[in-house]
């Protein structure tokens, strides 16, 4: 069956960088949204960013322009670079696939998959 591991996270100071990686296995090919939300301890998910078959980008209002998701179909990944890191992007990262296009950043946690999350904390 699918599964999904995501690696890449990390303990970093404010203004720092990260790149998150997704590795789907046995994931088919579709014409679904893949993405990423996060949560931190307490709150409530939230949708980060997602991605199209044709490439094409959703993000978040809070994290656009300093995060970027991208795909490499060859290899059946995902990533997440994230960049001007903040205390407030504290929190585990999950890569979840399939996503509804249409839902956006909104996306349901009632459909695909996601793995076990990678931890970002980022200190003042």
């Amino acid at each position: 069956g699918v599964r999904i591991v995501e690696s890449g996270g990390g303990s970093v100071q404010s203004g720092s960088s990260l790149t998150l990686s997704c590795v789907l296995f046995e994931y088919p090919k579709n014409s679904y949204c893949m993405g990423w939300f996060r949560q931190a301890p307490g709150t409530e998910r939230e949708g980060v960013a997602l991605i199209d078959s044709n490439d094409r980008t959703t993000y978040a209002d809070s994290v656009k322009g300093r995060f970027t998701i991208s795909q490499d179909n060859a290899l059946n990944m995902l990533f997440l670079q994230l960049s001007s890191l903040t205390p407030e992007d504290s929190a585990r990262y999950y890569c979840q696939a399939p996503i509804v296009c249409s839902d956006g950043v909104d996306f349901s946690d009632e459909f695909g998959y996601w793995g076990r999350g990678t931890q970002v904390t980022v200190s003042p």
